[in-house]
């Protein structure tokens, strides 16, 4: 990155982002593609995988505010995360193992909530990793990072899923593999985070854990509550991010529903992966220029013009190439500017408790999002009206974040 070397705690918290993006891009690209294969014929892969990523949102909104209260006490930050990366790296290896749909998306709802809990301890790591100035750049870095990183794993389990006929692997055996691969990619990215980067912000252990835990969780839910502009941000955060997990996580089932060959949805998500690499460094160094929330207000416009290409154009292999190339422009600035600003305005010794209401905000919003694609696409019928139905809240936010009051 451009200006100041990045230290070997940043580097580290960074290569992160390469490990776990190995399975984002997976279930964003592959497995709802394999599961269809397990699916019953005639059966929406849309609605199904829509309440499947539904119910891991719920899941882990629950819990992280109250895991994340726990891992701001001193030590204990670090031990959450290597419990839910190992978790959750098992349960991505362990997913070539079902052969009906039901069981699949049991085990894929395990691994997602391990990786996406895994992802508010990492966050929260970013106010030990660097400081307060650099959050954007190095935010923005772990997220371009991660793109390109994951196209490496990911462009094997190509080869082995697409191109293992040719040394007699059907794919069945080349998907195992692919969850191997994915999961030991995980796990070795995770090593220099674990490593290098400790916690220097805690809250001091008091006698009652989890009594003076759920005083601590009311307390932040206090002060979030007057302070206006940060309540503002995750309320328009709540709105915006649920479009985009929704995108991201609805793309491939939705292209699969219209008939979109499955190589060429694959193909166009692996070309996102390398637009949003530059992309997100532009980000990071543009917020420096024109201030992080005037680019957050450029992200969210873009994602409501392309939402609205979606359901009123997106009928062809070439209109979701188009529209991968899109969401590669602004996918990473929007979520990397998102987590820099947040931990800006927060105190730094609650770090995790505070990421764990920004996850509620977060997931929530993806419960809402994939739901309602599920619902509307399930009532009439017509996935493109489920997907018109996240551009209000793109608006939403936008509006709410607009209307934010500017640092004081």
């Amino acid at each position: 990155m451009a200006g100041k070397k990045m230290t070997k705690q940043e580097r580290s918290w960074v290569l992160y982002d390469v490990g776990n993006s190995a399975f984002v891009m997976l279930s964003t690209a592959l497995i709802p593609v394999y599961f269809s294969s397990l699916a019953e014929p005639g059966s929406s892969v849309v609605v199904a995988w829509g309440y499947a990523e539904t119910v891991a949102s719920l899941l882990l909104a629950l819990l992280m505010p109250f895991l994340g209260s726990l891992a701001d006490l001193k030590g204990n930050k670090k031990k959450f995360l290597i419990g839910f990366i190992g978790t959750g790296a098992v349960a991505c290896a362990a997913l070539g193992i079902p052969q009906t749909a039901l069981l699949f998306l049991i085990i894929y709802v395990v691994s997602s909530v391990m990786l996406n809990g895994s992802m508010v301890f990492y966050d929260a790591f970013l106010v030990d990793a660097t400081t307060e100035d650099r959050y954007d750049e190095v935010s923005s870095s772990g997220y371009a990072w991660g793109y390109i990183g994951s196209c490496i794993p990911f462009i094997l389990c190509l080869a082995v899923v697409l191109g293992g006929g040719v040394i007699g692997i059907d794919m069945a055996m080349g998907m195992k593999i692919a969850f191997a691969i994915t999961a030991l990619w995980w796990v070795a990215f995770s090593v220099p985070l674990i490593r290098d980067v400790h916690q220097t912000h805690f809250k001091p252990r008091e006698k009652h854990l989890f009594a003076s835990t759920f005083k601590g969780l009311w307390r932040t839910l206090k002060n979030i509550a007057h302070d206006k502009r940060l309540l503002m941000f995750m309320i328009a955060f709540f709105f915006y991010i649920d479009g985009v997990h929704t995108i991201i996580k609805m793309s491939t089932s939705y292209g699969t529903d219209l008939g979109i060959d499955s190589t060429q949805l694959v193909l166009a998500l692996l070309v996102t992966q390398f637009v949003a690499f530059p992309s997100a460094i532009a980000y990071g160094h543009l917020s420096k220029r024109f201030g992080t929330k005037k680019m957050l207000l450029i992200a969210v416009f873009a994602y409501l013009c392309i939402t609205l290409f979606a359901a009123f154009f997106l009928k062809s292999a070439l209109e979701f190439w188009i529209l991968a190339i899109c969401v590669g422009l602004f996918q990473g600035g929007i979520q990397a500017l998102s987590r820099s600003e947040f931990g800006k305005l927060i105190p730094k010794d609650n770090a995790n408790e505070y990421y764990g209401f920004f996850d509620i905000f977060g997931k929530y919003a993806a419960v809402m999002g994939t739901f309602l694609v599920s619902v509307f696409t399930q009532i009439t019928g017509n996935a493109s009206i489920g997907v018109l139905s996240i551009a209000a809240l793109f608006v939403v936010g936008f509006v709410l974040l607009w209307r934010m009051p500017e640092e004081a």
